[in-house]
């Protein structure tokens, strides 16, 4: 906005999660509960993106240039009970969104793929030039797919693609299914936290600013064909077509039960751990190399985990103060 451009949002407000929290998102952002901007370049649709005719309706009426996918519906562990659920969003509605570029000759679409679909994957850390055939959840599977369609669609069409493989992001306004916001509700709680693989794991945490930034940036970069790019040798980051994918990570793993201290001590209270076995679908450690990204746009994630937590638990604590009021 600053910017200038016209910002056109587009979400269902489903209840996968709390919908206060999301109301409350769009109302910082300048949005009001009729959907109606508070600034003339904001305009807002409370449409599912697997409404085809909705969605050719909002591409027609305001002829997008360029388009940041960030829709799915997210979580492993979801997947696993809810399978169907994945298929409505994150291939019906990418397919719509794909489909509405090809036909309104949109200049840049740039979508969220995923860590998870390294899946099976134990070469750290995951580059985009590895192959990524074996995802182990639905999920992942689902944002493979979405890469695939996207380079189908690049390919046949001449439209500039960009995928973003994000990395455990966390933050402020973040997601209530995620570890690192139940862990933080149920330990001021004194509710007991579940603790997968007993404790083992490691995940590449990235702060949402840090991933916010990425995004702006790559989506004024408009990718071209790899003229280097060899069929013989096929690179999985990038296309002869206008394609590309990138990590979007902070390149340093962090050690469950350490995210967990500093959680305890940025909310001045202890965890009372329940140690599990891993859970189906999900993955020991993620740890993204985020070269090509910082040769490309000049900008890696910066943000440590001793800086994001204090930011977050102070966010938590006002929201939830503010929003018992």
């Amino acid at each position: 906005m600053a910017e200038n451009y016209r910002i056109i949002g587009i979400d269902n407000i489903n209840n996968y999660y709390d919908v206060n929290l999301k109301l409350n998102r769009l109302k910082e952002l300048g949005i009001n509960s009729d959907g109606t901007g508070t600034q003339p370049n904001l305009v807002f649709y409370r449409t599912n993106l697997k409404e085809k005719e909705a969605v050719k309706e909002i591409f027609a009426r305001e002829k997008p240039g360029l388009v940041v996918h960030l829709a799915a519906q997210a979580g492993v562990r979801y997947s696993l009970e809810n399978p169907y659920d994945y298929i409505d969003s994150n291939i019906l509605g990418f397919m719509n969104i794909l489909e509405n570029c090809r036909h309104h000759h949109i200049r840049h679409l740039v979508f969220a793929s995923s860590s998870s679909i390294y899946g099976a994957n134990e070469k750290m850390p995951f580059s985009e030039h590895h192959n990524v055939d074996h995802p182990i959840s639905l999920y992942a599977a689902t944002k493979k797919s979405n890469e695939l369609m996207a380079h189908t669609y690049s390919h046949l069409y001449q439209i500039p693609c960009t995928g973003l493989r994000f990395f455990t992001v966390y933050g402020p306004w973040g997601r209530p299914d995620m570890a690192y916001f139940s862990f933080t509700e149920k330990i001021l709680h004194n509710t007991p936290i579940e603790v997968f693989n007993y404790g083992d794991m490691k995940r590449d945490f990235t702060y949402i600013d840090d991933v916010v930034e990425g995004v702006y940036r790559v989506m004024l970069k408009i990718p071209k064909g790899n003229q280097k790019w060899d069929g013989k040798n096929p690179d999985p980051a990038s296309s002869l077509s206008p394609f590309r994918i990138f990590n979007i990570g902070n390149n340093k793993p962090v050690d469950l039960n350490y995210f967990i201290e500093l959680l305890e001590k940025n909310l001045g209270k202890k965890a009372e751990k329940k140690l599990l076995p891993m859970q189906k679908g999900d993955v020991k450690e993620t740890y993204a190399d985020i070269d090509a990204l910082h040769e490309y746009i000049g900008f890696k994630p910066y943000t440590t985990i001793e800086q994001g937590i204090p930011r977050l638990v102070k966010w938590y604590l006002d929201y939830y103060t503010h929003t018992k009021q």
